[in-house]
């Protein structure tokens, strides 16, 4: 008598993403804390779509030798303004993107940033995960991913942010605080001669868009992205775009920025000093297109040593005034208005319920 053997039952495990993503953020550990346990996988919460993930092979090496422009703006004081503020407009209008070198921060003041946010995040779980919070109730957040709870897969990064224009400095952590102030300091002042540039660009006077308080309004964000022990599956920060008028960054020598020309993907190449620029939605939709903003993302960092980059974003701080395509780039019928007016809460209302998704950038839903 023959015996029969009974099938292999496949078991399916029971993924309860809402609840592992509670459990994560409730443990306050970070990615951080999660390398320092000792994990040897990361946790399914983090695994993205294969379709969605960079290639392992460094983006130059996929495409061209591309790299974003960079401008020298050493004699932005002389006649030379003129040359600098039209190689400004040809990197905005063609990239979206571009560095700026000899831009008169102080190198020491960027470097002590830089390691004041390594400092923060490499301290004690139990002294850091005391700052660990989401509800900017004390002008400042600290968390893994911001959208943590309306993403469907996470990135591998922390995040400490903060308001700078109405921050409280005796509620930032002190290993940070003197650094980031003074940091702050200064791009406020570059900023507001970038928005002359950049508004001179378009044919605008001068002040034109200081007076429409247009990067009044300050962001933070120290980012720091450890070593990844499964980087194929996951990103550092997945595409998208910024919801900002522009946004200043501050990248270390690791790397891992890349941004998107035409089909292809470019790695940002670090250069030491520089500071990276980018056009935000919001300066888009003003410009009527003609400086577009450009999708953008963080590879997995693959290094032993962590990579750390400070954004800091401008936008507007008058939330009751509609803004929109300027009447200035607005010639119909050859060139009329494509985007509709709107406010600031509106704006940052939607982008609130949306997080970052590359797929379809803010400015696809103010379209006329």
């Amino acid at each position: 008598m023959s015996s029969v053997v009974a099938p292999a039952v496949v078991v399916e495990e029971i993924y309860d993403r809402s609840k592992e993503v509670k459990d994560f953020d409730d443990s306050k550990l970070g990615v951080k804390g999660l390398l320092d346990s000792g994990i040897t996988s990361i946790p399914r919460i983090f695994y993205h779509p294969p379709e969605s993930l960079p290639s392992t092979t460094p983006a130059n090496k996929l495409t061209s030798d591309y790299e974003i422009p960079t401008v020298d703006l050493s004699r932005i004081d002389t006649d030379h303004r003129f040359t600098i503020v039209d190689q400004i407009k040809e990197a905005s209008s063609t990239w979206g993107f571009f560095q700026v070198i000899n831009h008169d921060v102080p190198l020491d003041v960027l470097n002590r940033a830089l390691l004041s946010i390594k400092a923060f995040n490499e301290q004690p779980n139990e002294v850091k995960s005391k700052c660990y919070c989401r509800e900017n109730e004390r002008g400042m957040t600290f968390a893994s991913n911001f959208d943590l709870f309306q993403t469907k897969a996470a990135s591998w990064r922390d995040t400490l942010q903060m308001g700078m224009d109405r921050l409280d400095p005796d509620k930032v952590p002190e290993i940070v605080r003197n650094e980031l102030i003074e940091l702050d300091q200064y791009l406020e002042r570059f900023a507001q001669t970038l928005m002359e540039m950049l508004g001179e660009g378009l044919g605008l006077e001068r002040d034109r868009l200081e007076n429409m308080a247009c990067f009044e309004r300050r962001h933070l964000a120290g980012h720091y992205y450890p070593y990844c022990p499964e980087a194929d599956r996951t990103v550092g920060t997945k595409c998208h775009t910024d919801p900002s008028v522009f946004t200043i960054l501050l990248q270390d020598q690791i790397g891992g920025l890349q941004v998107k020309h035409g089909e292809n993907w470019v790695d940002v190449q670090p250069c030491p000093g520089a500071l990276v620029i980018n056009i935000g939605d919001i300066l888009q939709i003003m410009s009527n297109d003609i400086y577009p903003s450009v999708e953008h993302r963080v590879v997995t960092n693959t290094y032993p040593e962590p990579r750390i980059s400070i954004a800091l974003f401008f936008n507007p701080s008058n939330l009751e005034i509609l803004y929109g395509p300027l009447p200035e780039v607005i010639t119909p019928p050859q060139k009329p208005a494509l985007y509709k007016q709107f406010t600031m809460e509106d704006f940052m209302m939607k982008f609130k319920s949306k997080g970052l998704d590359g797929k379809s950038s803010m400015v696809d839903y103010f379209l006329l």
